[in-house]
């Protein structure tokens, strides 16, 4: 999965195992599903990102998927924007740890960058429904550019709540996709929305 970037992903897991558990961005229960529940599922949603996109992760906490999808997919330009400074303290000091070249970290909330930045994909992990999410996410799309929620079993529910905020916000489903799955068990569901 990981290939060239295994040692990076490594020396992550580790961050994640220690400072991660010190500084209350994992459960000390997530050390032996780090791989599989969080690192794997993570680095799986690249596969639906095309080579050298910009890429900005909303409400990165400690760097899922963001800081998994810069070690596995150097091309990727990506921006880690979390609201906390203990996360993004974390996301600086292990962006720098790593050697990730390729990664920003910006405090603050994405609806603060509406206006400002735009980028080819958005994504988002167990950070709010798809209603609220989408109307955080979709200003921060560029045209063609598409937004890939990570979702669980709720997915299309979400969707259906979602639908009025999505076409307000110029957004087009593209529908639910499960990544992974020859890896992973359950896949990974990513809801794709394409900007207009």
């Amino acid at each position: 999965m990981f290939s060239d970037a295994l040692p990076t992903a490594e020396a992550y897991a580790g961050l994640l195992a220690t400072d991660g558990i010190v500084r209350g961005l994992i459960g000390p229960r997530e050390v032996p599903r780090l791989w599989d529940r969080h690192l794997l599922n993570c680095a799986v949603v690249t596969d639906a990102v095309p080579e050298g996109s910009s890429v900005c992760d909303i409400g990165s906490g400690a760097g899922l998927p963001g800081l998994v999808m810069a070690i596995r997919r150097a091309d990727l330009t990506v921006t880690l924007v979390e609201p906390l400074l203990r996360r993004t303290t974390f996301l600086d000091e292990a962006v720098e740890a790593l050697g990730l070249a390729n990664v920003r970290v910006v405090r603050g909330r994405a609806d603060e960058l509406h206006g400002k930045e735009t980028f080819d994909v958005v994504t988002s992990r167990a950070v709010a429904p798809l209603d609220r999410l989408s109307r955080w996410s979709l200003p921060l799309v560029r045209a063609g550019g598409e937004f890939l929620a990570m979702k669980g079993s709720s997915a299309e529910d979400e969707l259906a709540a979602a639908a009025k905020v999505i076409a307000q916000e110029r957004g087009q489903v593209q529908g639910v996709v499960e990544l992974g799955a020859e890896l992973l068990a359950p896949p990974v569901r990513v809801v794709r929305i394409l900007k207009m």
